[in-house]
């Protein structure tokens, strides 16, 4: 019990025909594919932006080289002299 054999599916997609007819279920399924290729294209062209926009890696790394360097620079400084 619990298992969907090949009978039970062919009953149910007789009930379905009945139900919606031959020219719907076409209807249907044509815009369920129009759907699913809408949703790819879309994704596609979202990654392709995304991947127009994102800096080059070298340019990255020298820079937050060369803010990571300025930190440490003013982390070494020593303390005023006001407080002596």
């Amino acid at each position: 019990m619990g298992s969907i054999g090949p009978t039970e599916l062919l009953l149910i997609a007789f009930v379905f025909v009945l139900l919606f007819g031959a020219g719907r279920i076409a209807e249907i399924g044509k815009g369920l594919g129009e759907g699913i290729r809408n949703f790819k294209l879309g994704v596609r062209e979202a990654v392709s932006d995304d991947t127009d926009q994102l800096p080059e890696h070298t340019d990255a790394a020298e820079s937050d080289a060369g803010r990571l360097e300025g930190k440490s620079a003013r982390r070494a400084r020593p303390a005023s002299s006001e407080s002596a």
